[in-house]
């Protein structure tokens, strides 16, 4: 690439200007190599031809393309050079008001002056876990690169702050150390981040003043180190001090001001503590009032003190220290106003004996005055021989005196440091630090002293670091992509450093001329000219022997020797400072002892007073911290400094300042380059440029140059080796672009270059689509033009066509009227002999007509007479005829009438029948009950026949018995046999009748069926035209009283918006109370934990397991019979798929199986007890597990005595039986008739057999019932004979922390374990060792159970494997019996066919009685929906459930009450809180837990039993806040528990008594209603944890979306190859990124609404009410928008049209979502509002005046700033999308300047709106809970 092709025509260049350093101009002719001169064109259209020079003036540099300009990142431009680096710095600080810039790792920081709303909660929010290049610009971003780099690499990091004086540098690190506090808060709420925030008013009080160039100067150097643990909070601070100022105490120059301190005191000197200062105004102090300005606009000072005071405070300093740090400070005033009057010798002088000033001095600091009088005066000089007193002149007095103050001063701001550091230490083990340095920039004066050499001396040494740094990365970088590189040369100032601070330096020399007795400055300026004169960073002013001057790497400066010394030295007079030692203030002598002076404090003072002067005249210099010269000090600290930085990882801030006047958004071009210069930015850039400082990832070049391709690299599928052609192709030089692992480097101006390219490229392409276009155009026109010629044509043609047809027309009719008038003068002629001609005509004519008529009437005459005779004749036939069929049809018809009277008779009944029913629906549905309970008594009677025959069938099985004992005697029982084959035939004929009974009945039933449905759809047809016509009243009504109520709901929102702001409020206040609760919890388990040693510890989730489990299971007697309760339930519930009942015989099956499974478990549970008590009977056992073991064996060895008896006698019973009725067929030949009496004689031995397994059933529960009350009684009393001695102290439950009662103060004074004042202590211990001791006791428990367990089942498996062995042997020997044995073994078989008949027989009838039943009930359901159908549409207003709820059937007396023992209330809560999870109740009633625990509450009230509903309601919160606790992240049982405690609440209210309650219950429900306690309070203790609950459900939301929500929202693209490429790639600057795996995947949309999709299902599986979730979601919705929104307001690469396109998308999916959930009414869109104004704002133009008043318009939910800030960041993707103009947005501020609004830029995300819950009644009744048996609550009792 030429200099002819860059330097063409069009381009841009920088020139440079005297005024603003550089100006853009346009080249308007190409340049040739070697031309004198270059043909510019100034941006005000002069021209300019600007001389090139090979030397003198080389090629202007050229500019950046508009598309790049305003980007982040500094080293991101293309052209890296000085102006383009200012002109980016100006747009973005002027245009868009942006004060931050990236140049590389350097953060560029532009002071504007001006408070912005870009440093709250919200914005560290918003980048606290983003990437640095991520987010826009800001100090927030490097905090969180240097936390996130911290907690990554686990290496201590370092803020490096710097910058001139007035340019925001303590602003900077006060804001870094603010986002440290925020993001690392300590763990355990010690306000450890409070303490730090808290120095910062402290240093700023001391150590800061006003300058010219800054009002708060800091006029010293901090390090300050936030040290962090191993979970990264922060633990602690340690804060190190450079080079404090102090020259300032004693003199300010004018306008500046002393330490803000001074007026700080000053200005709070009418406060009553501050009398005793003795201050008056600052103007009345010389150290003050030197500058002549003591105010600062917009400063309180005595404001300010009250903030100093308070951060003293917070930092553990005492109010008496601060008052003796006040009393220092206003000494020094007073030090500073004490007269020094001169001799008349001049070399001496005095101060008066009455100096107000001077008693004040010495009365604050608590030392002598006449000493301190004497020594201001006078100073003593020690030699090896003498010590002797030399008076000092007024000159010498007073430089003594400054000296003092600045000596007191120093001392006192060490000391404030020093107990600063003890308040911010820590015990705990450091694990890394990040550390803030806030040091002075580069500074240069017109005159320049020590200070400024020393600063200067610093900035050396860090730009030293900073170089090294940015080397050492870019050479990092190079080698991470494997590239070949070579060494960058950069400045290198260690030969200015060694002219400084090596040896014979120039501090070196400083030192040594201290140390000469009469070194002067000019002897050391001297010293210097002849040892530094050939260094080349050293030069000798021309017109100056007093002055030198350092080159230095930002610019040439000269510094005054006068004063060097003494600054250096810092001269203090030991006897005034013995005098200070000797102080009677403690504070005051501490300050002026070293380490080896300081002893007790109670002898200091007077040491200090015995050795003011020594016995014999010793040399006595100055302590080893006096020896060190400041030079010297300053020289180790910036060591050890450095040493600091070196270790750490540094991150740069340079802060500029835009001008001298202190003026908001004023860019000074000329004093911004002079800081850019010096402090290291230009240099960064030149580094960038030196090597390759444009970098783009093969996708995105390959995204943004596939213009330049061709089709044939199109087709390669490597995009990686594509990129490569086309730069080999289009770059010659291999020079300028090198191939990395994932990124292409280029060197500066190449991407400019490919972007000519790339514009050449569409432009060329912009040439030829408008050719083609224009083309178009002119062929249109063309078309259009001959189109209209044409018509001309058309229309003149027609004129003279249509001129010829009206000379042809008139030629027409010219001739027509000849015609005509010819015609008529012949016509008249004819006309006249025509008239003539039939007038003789006529007259002939009738003639001969006349007598033709004469003829005509004689004929019809003739004609007449004929016509009458012979009608005369045809009449009378005819009336003949018609007699005779009249008599016929009489008789026809009296014999159809008959026929049709028999018919009418029977239409008459048949009309009347259908009169009757169509007289109602009422009648109808009686006569249809009528009809039913005819069938009914019908069914009735055919049981009763049943029951008889049952009954003769019983008798005769009896008779038969009775025969076949007979027969067995008497061995004759042939007889017998047939008689009973005959009975079994009638049983038989019978069972065939029943059977045909019951198809008839079948048929009926389905037949009534039909109707009854037919009718029922009539009646629903009915019902929605009754819902219509009910609906259009209430539509007629409501209309004409909409105008009317316009008002009354202005109102009624006002109303609705107080009432929201007050329960916000409210449920701040709940907030904060559930914090300082947790936080009051976290100091108890402190306490606890520092209080009692470690021993048997446990979770919170066990205090509460007082009970044990079993996993034994067991037969309840309510299971056992809960057949027929549950179908009939089921049948009440309307449940048509339930099972029927089952019959009397499939009863007795299913409890002889039942009995025989508890007889087999009852004899395996014997045998393993017996089997334990061999086993165990040699070890030692308590009196109460021998007990319990001796009872357990006693039950089970008479219930094992009692079986063994019954079974011995059956089977001896059924062995007699088989045997004689084998032996009976084996002589009659097995004939059918034997084998049928036998099986009627089984069956009724089996019935024998139930009837006796019942009996026996009931006498072994009653001796169950025995033996378990004698053991329950035996328990007690052993627990209250052993325990209650122990207990009766203890009232309080073991968890104290979190219950709801207090604790009974009666007996406090009685109870010895209160040891305390509170008795807390003694409390928790007794109660920790009682629990202690319950829990080894039920631990031991629990593993005997265990081992119980194991040995049981291992047991079972022995039974199950002989029960197998048993039937193997069985199957074995039925396969070699014998014929008898094999017909006996069918007889069998068909006795069991017969009954299983018999049984599905009687099952069907059975049926068909439950079928009639439930008929008659939904009938009744029916007549009761039709009366009361206004009461049934209220009800079904609420959704229904959408589970099937399991339902027993109610039992007469139960009342919706569970009762339990007071014993069993810990294993209750366990039970339902503790332990539960919400899949165990997942398919039972929503909100079970909640429905049982209040018919536990109702059963307590119902026995009124304040104590235990007290007990019960307490320990249910207590017990849910810690499951909540311990579940804190888990979404899940935070909405289950949610659910249950509003359920809860719900309950109370409902069942409460209170009428506004109880509107919606039914009769039933109002009977359970509380009787006897008002739980008023306790509802709102559970609204009030609802509340808390519902806040940590949406964290828990927010928590899980929170990584969710930028990447779906404005990241991933939605839209398919919408989002475009930016013409610049950014540099990966985030270290914190981790490149080879790629950082972590972004989220999509769909995962989003997944998500959302995910809680919504688990909030409506638990049962949780629609409108919490509701709310809910619009509260998920608004995290969503305000996250969204401020990241959108934070980040430039968004703030595009595409975005806008892509973010629009996102939220109309959101809302179909809603719409699909029916939750589009919940308010959530409203919440997204704002986002989606922002979406549109980056979508409309933004040119014109009418596009401005059309955003004002469209923007209602955004505030001005937000809306400015958006137009500011909008980013066109290209060149040809125009950028929005400066002038557009000033048109949108004036336009909205008066909006009404908040001020705030972000929003936010901490709001969360007040939450309502709805009072939601049950429709369920309490008697109709089932409880599961999989919740094991078998202790409690349904009453």
């Amino acid at each position: 690439m030429s200099v002819t092709e860059l330097y063409s025509r069009y381009t841009r260049v920088w020139i440079p200007d005297p005024d603003d350093v550089w100006k853009s101009a346009e080249i308007i002719k190409d340049y040739k190599e070697g031309d004198p001169v270059l043909n510019l064109k100034l941006e005000d259209e002069t021209t300019l031809e600007y001389s090139i020079g090979p030397k003198d003036n080389p090629l202007p540099f050229l500019r950046n393309p508009d598309i790049l300009v305003g980007e982040n990142d500094l080293t991101a431009l293309s052209y890296l050079h000085e102006p383009a680096v200012l002109h980016n710095l100006k747009v973005r600080f002027l245009e868009s008001n942006h004060i931050y810039t990236y140049c590389g790792i350097v953060l560029v920081a532009i002071n504007p002056y001006e408070q912005l709303q870009i440093y709250g909660e919200e914005v560290i929010n918003a980048y606290s876990g983003q990437n640095m290049g991520d987010m826009d610009p800001h100090i927030f971003a490097v905090a969180e690169e240097a936390y996130k780099q911290m907690a990554r690499d686990e290496k201590n990091q370092s803020i490096i702050v710097s910058g001139e004086s007035g340019a925001g540098k303590t602003v900077s690190a006060k804001y870094a150390m603010r986002f440290f506090a925020t993001v690392g808060g300590s763990a355990n709420d010690t306000s450890v981040e409070e303490k730090v925030l808290a120095s910062s008013p402290i240093m700023e009080a001391i150590g800061n003043a006003k300058t010219t160039r800054n009002d708060n100067s800091s006029r010293f150097g901090k390090y300050i180190q936030i040290g962090f643990d191993r979970r990264y909070y922060i633990i602690g601070a340690n804060m190190r001090t450079y080079l404090l100022e102090k020259s300032r105490v004693v003199f300010q120059a004018e306008d500046e001001r002393n330490y803000h301190i001074f007026y700080q005191l000053c200005a709070s000197s009418s406060l009553s503590e501050f009398k005793d200062l003795s201050l008056t105004s600052a103007e009345d102090f010389t150290y003050t009032s030197l500058g002549e300005n003591i105010f600062i606009e917009g400063v309180n000072d005595a404001e300010d003190l009250v903030k100093t005071r308070e951060a003293l405070t917070m930092l553990g300093v005492k109010e008496i220290h601060q008052m003796s740090i006040f009393k220092i400070i206003a000494s020094i005033l007073h030090l500073g106003n004490v007269g020094i009057v001169s001799e008349r010798d001049g070399e001496s002088c005095h101060i008066n004996r009455d100096d107000t000033h001077l008693h004040h001095f010495c009365r604050l600091l608590g030392i002598e005055q006449e000493q301190m009088e004497h020594w201001l005066c006078r100073r003593k000089l020690v030699t090896t021989a003498e010590t002797y007193v030399k008076n000092m002149s007024h000159a010498q007095a007073v430089n003594a005196r400054d000296a003092l103050a600045k000596h007191i001063y120093a001392h006192l701001f060490d000391w404030i440091v020093e107990h600063i550091n003890k308040a911010l230490h820590t015990s705990t083990k450091q694990h890394s630090f990040i550390g803030v340095l806030d040091i002075y920039g580069f500074e240069t004066f017109e005159i320049n002293s020590f200070e400024q050499f020393c600063i200067n001396y610093a900035n050396e040494k860090l730009q030293q670091q900073f170089n090294s740094h940015v080397f050492k990365l870019e050479q990092e970088e190079y080698m991470k992509e494997q590239i070949p590189w070579t060494l960058i040369d950069f400045y290198d100032n260690q030969p200015c450093i060694d002219l400084i601070e090596a040896k014979l330096g120039i501090l070196d020399l400083l030192d040594e001329e201290c140390k000469v007795p009469k070194g002067t400055d000019q002897n050391w300026a001297q010293k210097l000219y002849s040892k530094h004169s050939n260094s080349g960073h050293f030069e000798k002013p021309r017109m100056s022997n007093r002055s030198f001057i350092v080159v230095h790497f930002a610019d040439k400066v000269e510094y005054q020797c006068d004063g060097f010394l003494e600054k250096n030295r810092d001269t203090v007079y030991e006897e005034q400072i013995n005098i200070l030692k000797a102080s009677q203030f403690q504070l005051v002598a501490d300050l002026f002892h070293d380490g080896k002076d300081s002893g007790p404090p109670s002898a200091t003072s007077k040491n200090a007073k015995i050795n003011v002067r020594a016995a014999k005249p010793v040399p006595k210099g100055h302590n080893r911290e006096h020896r060190k010269s400041v030079g010297t000090q300053f020289r180790n600290s910036l060591h050890l400094l450095m040493e600091t930085l070196n270790a750490t990882t540094p991150h740069y801030v340079r802060c500029i300042k835009p001008n001298d006047y202190k003026e908001s958004f004023v860019f000074d071009s000329r004093r911004a380059v002079q800081q850019l210069r010096a402090c290291g930015v230009l240099e960064t850039i030149r580094i960038s440029a030196a090597g390759y400082p444009s970098r783009w990832t093969y996708p995105d070049f390959f995204s943004r140059y596939r213009v330049l391709m061709t089709k044939k690299d199109m087709t390669i599928g490597d995009k990686k080796q594509v990129c490569k052609n086309l730069l080999e192709t289009l770059i010659k030089d291999p020079d300028k672009f090198q191939f990395g692992k994932t990124k292409i480097f280029f060197r500066a101006g190449q991407v400019a270059y490919l972007e000519k390219l790339r514009a050449d490229k569409f432009r060329f392409a912009c040439i030829k689509i408008q050719k083609t276009v224009r083309g178009w155009l002119q062929r249109i026109r063309y078309r259009k033009i001959r189109k209209s010629a044409i018509t001309l044509q058309r229309y003149g043609r027609g004129y003279l066509a249509r001129r010829y047809a009206e000379m042809l027309r008139l030629t027409r009719a010219a001739l027509i009227c000849q015609k005509q008038y010819r015609m008529v003068r012949v016509r008249q002629e004819y006309l006249r002999i025509r008239r003539a001609v039939i007038t003789i005509q006529a007259f002939a004519r009738g003639m001969f007509i006349r007598r033709l008529y004469q003829e005509f009437l004689l004929h019809h005459k003739a004609m007449i007479i004929q016509k009458t005779v012979r009608g005369w004749l045809v009449r009378k036939k005819y009336l003949r005829a018609r007699n005779a069929a009249i008599v016929i049809q009489c008789f026809y018809r009296r014999v159809r009438a008959k026929r049709q009277l028999k018919q009418l008779k029977i239409a008459a009944r048949s009309a009347e029948h259908f009169k009757n029913l169509n007289v109602g629906m009422e009648n109808k549905i009686v006569q249809l009950q009528k009809k039913m309970d005819n069938q009914s008594k019908e069914h009735k009677t055919q049981n009763e026949q049943l029951n008889v025959t049952n009954t003769a069938l019983g008798s005769e099985v009896t008779k038969l018995q009775k025969e076949l004992e007979t027969l067995r005697i008497r061995q004759t029982a042939g007889t017998q046999v047939t008689s009973l084959q005959e009975e079994l035939e009638k049983l038989r004929v019978e069972l065939q009748e029943a059977h045909a009974q019951r198809k008839q009945i079948e048929e009926e039933f389905s037949n009534e069926k039909q109707e009854l449905e037919q009718r029922v759809e009539e009646l629903e047809k009915e019902n929605t035209l009754l819902k219509k016509e009910k609906e259009e009243v209430n539509r007629r009504i409501q209309n004409p009283t909409q105008g009317q109520g316009s008002d009354a709901s202005q109102k009624e929102t006002r109303l609705q918006v107080e009432l929201d702001e007050e329960r916000q409020r409210y449920q701040n206040l709940v907030k904060e109370y559930s914090r300082l609760e947790q936080r009051y919890e976290n100091l108890q388990e402190d306490l606890s934990s520092m209080k009692f040693h470690p021993g048997h510890r446990r979770n919170p989730s066990n205090q509460s397991s007082l009970g044990s489990d079993s996993n034994y299971t067991s037969i309840s007697m309510s299971e056992v019979g809960d057949t027929d309760d549950t179908i009939q339930q089921v049948e009440e519930m309307g449940i048509e798929k339930a099972a029927m009942d089952l019959s009397v015989f499939m009863k007795l099956q299913k409890r002889v199986r039942e009995l025989e499974q508890e007889r087999k478990r009852l004899q395996t549970n014997l045998e393993k007890v017996e089997e334990l008590s061999k086993r165990k009977g040699n070890e030692p056992k308590s009196s109460t597990s021998e007990e319990d073991i001796n009872a357990d064996l006693a039950y089970n060895s008479l219930k094992r005595q009692e079986l063994e008896t019954e079974n011995k006698k059956l089977k001896n019973d059924l062995n007699e039986l088989r045997k004689a009725v084998a032996d009976r067929a084996s002589e009659n030949n097995s004939s059918n008739e034997l084998q049928e009496g036998y099986s009627l004689l089984l069956n009724q031995l089996k019935a024998a057999n139930e009837e006796l397994d019942v009996r026996k059933e009931e006498v072994l529960m009653l001796k169950t019932q025995i033996v378990n009350s004698t053991r329950q009684s035996e328990s007690i009393n052993h627990i209250d004979s052993s325990d209650v001695s122990e207990w009766t102290n203890n009232k309080k439950p073991v968890d104290a922390v979190d219950t709801v009662d207090a604790p009974d103060l009666k007996n406090k004074a009685q109870d010895w374990g209160y040891l305390n004042e509170d008795g807390e202590l003694g409390l928790a211990y007794q109660g920790l060792k009682q629990v202690a001791r319950l829990l080894e006791a039920q631990l031991q428990t629990k593993s005997r159970q265990h081992k119980d367990e194991l040995e049981a089942l291992h047991t079972q498996i022995e039974l199950q494997k002989d029960n197998l062995e048993k039937k193997q042997e069985m199957l074995d020997h039925f396969s070699t019996l014998s014929p008898e044995a094999l017909v006996e073994f069918s007889v069998q078989q068909e006795i069991t066919r017969l009954t299983n008949e018999n049984l599905d027989l009687k099952e069907l009838v059975e049926k068909l009685e439950k079928n009639e039943k439930k008929l008659k009930k939904q009938l009744r359901i029916y007549m009761k929906k039709v009366q009361e159908l206004e009461v049934s549409q209220a009800t079904r207003s609420r959704p229904e459930l959408t589970r099937q709820v399991t339902v027993q059937r109610k039992d007469k007396d139960f009342e919706g009450m569970l009762e339990y023992y007071k014993e069993d209330e810990a294993l209750l809560v366990k039970s339902l809180i503790t332990d539960m999870k919400p899949n165990v109740v997942s398919a039972t009633v929503p909100c079970l837990p909640a429905y049982i625990l209040f018919m536990c509450i109702r059963h307590a009230d119902y026995i009124n039993d304040d104590q235990k509903v007290h007990s019960l309601l307490t320990t249910t919160i207590n017990a849910i806040k810690k499951v909540l606790k311990r579940n804190s992240d888990d979404f899940e049982m935070t909405s289950f528990w949610l659910a249950n405690t509003s359920r809860l609440l719900h309950c109370l209210k409902q069942y409460s008594g209170d009428e506004a309650f109880m509107t919606q219950n039914i009769a039933k429900q109002n009977e359970h209603c509380l009787k006897n306690f008002d739980l008023a309070e306790y509802r709102q203790v559970l609204s009030d944890l609802s509340i808390q609950i519902y806040q940590q459900l949406v964290r828990i939301a927010e928590g899980i979306m929170q990584p969710m929500i930028v990447s779906a929202m404005l990241e991933s693209e939605s839209i398919p190859s919408l989002a475009g490429v930016k013409p610049m790639g950014y540099r990966n600057r985030s270290s914190s990124l981790d490149c080879e795996s790629g950082g972590p995947a972004g989220y999509t949309l769909q995962a989003l609404v997944k998500q959302l999709g995910q809680f919504y299902t688990i909030m409506a599986d638990h049962g949780l009410d629609p409108e919490i979730s509701q709310q809910v979601v619009r509260q998920l919705f608004y995290s969503i928008n305000a996250v969204t929104l401020n990241n959108l307001l934070l980040r430039k690469d968004v703030c595009s049209w595409s975005t806008g396109m892509q973010l629009r998308y996102n939220i109309s999916q959101l809302e179909e979502w809603l719409r699909g959930k029916n939750l589009h009414q919940s308010g959530a869109v409203a919440t997204m509002e704002p986002v989606i104004q922002a979406a549109q704002l980056l979508q409309v133009k933004k040119k014109t005046s009418q596009d401005a008043e059309a955003i004002c318009s469209l923007c209602t939910a955004l505030s001005l700033q937000q809306i400015v800030k958006i137009l500011n960041l909008y980013t066109p993707l290209n060149e040809f999308e125009e950028r929005v103009t400066v002038s557009f947005i000033r048109d949108i501020q004036n336009r909205l300047q008066d909006r009404i609004e908040n001020n705030q830029l972000l929003v936010d995300t901490k709001y969360t709106f007040p939450v309502l819950f709805p009072y939601t009644p049950s429709v369920l009744s309490l008697e109709n809970i089932h409880i599961p048996a999989s919740l094991s609550l078998d202790f409690l009792t349904r009453v």
